[in-house]
């Protein structure tokens, strides 16, 4: 589902709003979730899931091109871990 799909499905959900105003209510909430992981909060959605930020330890990797060595470094990473609901949507139960 892409971003334009799922303002047409709030639509369809919500008669009373406009493309706009439902435009405004996605990105007003990836805002707030994007804002809200920046600071290193979790943000958990009942029944879909949770998004946390995961810290990733420096490493070697090889680059694939050269063969060479390079230091990966340490890094902040989003992660995304599905809700009970969700799963058993997904596996068709």
């Amino acid at each position: 589902m892409t971003k334009p799909q799922l303002i047409d499905a709030i639509r369809e959900k919500s008669t009373g709003l406009t493309r706009l105003q439902a435009a405004n209510v996605v990105d007003a909430m990836i805002e707030a979730m994007t804002t809200a992981l920046a600071q290193g909060s979790k943000v958990e959605i009942r029944g879909f899931g949770n998004f946390t930020v995961r810290q990733r330890e420096a490493r070697k990797a090889r680059n694939p091109r050269t063969g060479e060595m390079v230091e990966v470094p340490a890094k902040r990473v989003p992660h995304f871990k599905p809700g009970k609901k969700l799963r058993a949507m997904v596996e068709g139960e």
